[in-house]
């Protein structure tokens, strides 16, 4: 493929890696004409090498063949591809930082993380250097990032965009996803992406306690105003998602980590092995332990994950939309100690590992706290209502715009 010469894309806070710095015009017009994006570094684009953030992943791997059906169709609707964004490495985190590229800054707040693994979409789309950009949700690698940054995310349903010619984590709970500044853009992209069926009648709203109560107070207001705002249109009631068992998001998020570990293990298991390839300490923490996980404990964590997904459908059903916070906290300080990083990644995973287990879809809207910092608050939706919650959001979003209820 060729690409014409052009002025890269201004970039003083390191949201695209080295070897992405290239342009592709999209077509002349389209629904998406005069639109530019980023591609997290995992989406292959013809002659490229992928890099999914680790060097020895892009020296062990050669220039892909085939570009990635979601980047062709952004293209084909009329949006230009500015470059590739910076991943955490294979998409293995939710803080932000790389070992070997460095940090993106978080434009949205200066000196605290931008969130990952899609780290360096989120910091280009809140730095307006692009208008939207791809990444990938597998334990909340979009949701987080949206929160941490102040802009516009979701984790779509499972299996729902193609993940072809894109470098996997664990590909049963691995999404597509974009990130986009204005609900504008971030509506335009999902009509291009999405295919129309993905849309319900949403009539109920439900606040669930269990998973508020593992974000810090700040979110509890936010969250009571879209519940409100959403209240004033549909019926809506509290609810606790793992029922009455005090630990029980705990449990799922084990459920979790384990069953996602264990098949990234088994999808890179012969890479690693064969390439011993140099991560970060945090990432090769994660690579040890999921080389640990047994086929019984991964049994177990089916088992739990089956049990999950039957109790969180039946209570949203067809038409039920759940409130809940995008993350545990805000954007922890880049120089937070890892002890408390563990913890903050520990509560969030409480709450993102519900739409993962689950295979649901989830769109963070952007809100800040009384002292201006980014936090997101999402809607969780029976699978398919992609579209449907994306709207949704949006008409919420203006509702608090325009002073609807506290």
């Amino acid at each position: 493929m060729n690409h014409p010469r052009f002025a890269p894309v201004p970039d003083g806070i390191g949201a695209f890696v080295p070897h992405g710095r290239f342009r592709i015009a999209g077509a002349a017009a389209g629904p998406l004409a005069g639109l530019t994006f980023g591609a997290k570094d995992l989406f292959d684009v013809a002659g490229h090498v992928t890099g999914a953030g680790n060097p020895d992943w892009l020296r062990t791997h050669a220039p892909a063949t085939a570009t990635s059906p979601l980047v062709t169709a952004l293209l084909n609707a009329g949006a230009t591809l500015v470059g590739k964004t910076l991943t955490d490495e294979i998409a293995y985190s939710i803080h932000g930082d790389n070992h070997h590229y460095g940090t993106p800054i978080n434009p949205a707040a200066p000196g605290r993380v931008p969130g990952g693994s899609s780290s360096g979409s989120a910091a280009a789309v809140a730095a307006r250097l692009c208008d939207f950009a791809l990444g990938t949700d597998t334990g909340g690698s979009t949701r987080v990032p949206a929160s941490y940054c102040g802009i516009w995310g979701l984790r779509t349903t499972h299996g729902l965009l193609s993940c072809e010619a894109m470098a996997p984590l664990s590909p049963s709970f691995d999404t597509a996803t974009w990130l986009a500044h204005e609900a504008g853009a971030f509506a335009r992209v999902g009509e291009v992406l999405l295919p129309q069926t993905a849309g319900r009648d949403l009539r109920h709203v439900l606040l669930p306690l269990d998973a508020l109560e593992q974000a810090d107070p700040v979110f509890q207001p936010a969250v009571q105003r879209v519940y409100q705002a959403l209240c004033a249109r549909m019926q809506g009631r509290h609810c606790r998602l793992s029922g009455d068992a005090p630990d029980a998001l705990e449990q799922w998020r084990r459920a979790y980590v384990v069953a996602s570990a264990h098949e990234a293990w088994q999808t890179h298991r012969d890479w690693i092995e064969r390439e011993t390839p140099r991560f970060g300490p945090a990432v090769q923490g994660r690579w040890d332990i999921a080389r640990a996980i047994d086929i019984q404990a991964e049994r177990q964590a089916r088992e739990r994950q089956q049990v999950v997904r039957r109790q969180v459908h039946a209570l949203l059903g067809d038409d039920a939309v759940a409130v809940i916070p995008s993350a545990a906290s805000v954007a922890p300080p880049l120089d937070a100690a890892p002890g408390e990083v563990d913890l903050v990644r520990a509560r969030t995973f409480r709450i993102t590992c519900i739409a993962g287990l689950c295979g649901l879809p989830q769109v963070s809207i952007p809100l800040a706290t009384p002292a201006g910092l980014p936090i997101g608050v999402s809607l969780l939706g029976p699978a398919g209502s992609d579209l449907s919650l994306i709207r949704l959001a949006a008409e919420v979003w203006r509702m608090l715009q325009q002073g609807a209820p506290h």
